[in-house]
């Protein structure tokens, strides 16, 4: 029997960087375009916890194309809006050399108890990231899928790595972004749950313990989302350009869609213990697509990029039923031309150093 995919819908959230045009420079927008935003786009456009970072997130989409034009015009939306402001936005995990310590914090209770418990940390958190909703079909096999999910993240992230530099610095890392974001609790790989019930036990513990008061506070690289019905992949850096966003989000609902299809053929996808996945996350971290990643199966070194082709050949018989064939198609182009972070640093070397330069190449991907 043909299984249906219908239930893998896409929501996609980005965080954008809020550019003065002529200094380069992070800068805060008053919460300017957020409220001309909300005036076209209503609820897709929110303020962000400093004042230089505008997050927008698309409808739940029903498929890859929705989600392409969703995207796309959220981002001409919010740079159209920026420029009638005499702003720039730009993607890019982190600004190539702005300084934390210079940028305003918004005003409002959520940010102020954040930055009262977890203090510089939550201040220098000034990183950018995309966030990929997967719809399911129940919570249980939300559970099941982001269980086995996680040994592809590392995969994912490296395809995704954008923030080489931090502070007017080139870190040797090609995704700094998670080196800043490592500083807040509960975040990175999550842990095995046996089932969605043992997740939740986990959660209440939390609340009732006053670690949090709610489980979006838990900031995992992959959770089940706490209120909707969605596996939600949130270890990537934000995509220089549409074309690499789309991509990923394509490649995220297609590994849970294969995953769905080995279930129902009573098949499962083995588990892997948490340290070992960390390895090829501070892999993908440090060197992006350029370095090598553990098979563990072989228990061996192979090269990044052939393991991401490994990853398209999983997924391939689920594409053409998702509709997604095009947009995972393009991660081959991006194996070949690079990450951003790659593009990052080929401006960084041409121009001799100049980090203006690079934040403005940034600049004139963002619509691409």
């Amino acid at each position: 029997m043909a299984l249906s995919f219908k239930q893998f819908t896409l929501g996609i959230e980005e965080e954008y960087m809020v550019i003065d045009p002529n200094t380069k420079e992070l800068t805060s927008h008053d919460q300017r375009i957020v409220t001309e935003g909300q005036k076209v786009i209503r609820d897709k456009v929110k303020a962000e916890m400093h004042q230089a970072v505008v997050e927008v997130g698309t409808d739940i989409c029903q498929n890859i194309e929705e989600a392409y034009k969703d995207i796309s015009t959220l981002r001409k939306t919010i740079k159209t809006i920026a420029g009638e402001l005499g702003l720039s936005v730009a993607a890019s995990g982190t600004h190539p050399f702005s300084s934390w310590q210079m940028q305003l914090i918004t005003d409002h209770a959520r940010y102020s108890q954040l930055i009262d418990e977890l203090q510089d940390a939550a201040r220098s958190n000034l990183i950018f990231g995309l966030h990929v909703h997967v719809g399911m079909e129940n919570r249980d096999i939300a559970m099941h899928i982001a269980n086995s999910a996680r040994y592809f993240l590392p995969h994912v992230y490296a395809l995704s790595t954008n923030s080489p530099f931090w502070e007017g610095r080139r870190t040797g890392y090609k995704s700094y972004r998670t080196k800043v974001f490592d500083k807040f609790p509960r975040t990175g790989l999550p842990e095995y749950f046996e089932n969605v019930e043992s997740y939740d036990r986990f959660v209440n513990l939390l609340i009732k313990t006053n670690c949090i008061d709610n489980a979006k506070k838990i900031w995992w690289d992959l959770r089940v989302h706490p209120f909707f019905n969605t596996v939600e992949f949130r270890i990537c850096d934000i995509p220089m350009t549409v074309d690499e966003t789309i991509a990923i989000a394509a490649l995220f609902q297609a590994i849970c869609a294969k995953l769905y299809k080995l279930r129902s053929q009573n098949m499962n996808f083995i588990i892997y213990p948490r340290p070992l996945i960390n390895e090829n996350k501070w892999r993908a971290s440090r060197y992006g697509i350029d370095g090598t990643l553990i098979d563990f199966g072989k228990e061996a070194e192979v090269n990044t990029r052939a393991l991401i082709y490994e990853l398209l050949d999983f997924v391939d018989d689920v594409l053409d039923p998702l509709g997604s064939r095009h947009a995972v198609g393009y991660i081959r182009r991006m194996l070949e031309q690079g990450t951003g972070a790659d593009r990052q640093i080929a401006v960084y070397e041409a121009s001799g150093g100049d980090l203006k330069t690079v934040t403005t190449f940034i600049e004139d991907s963002f619509l691409k």
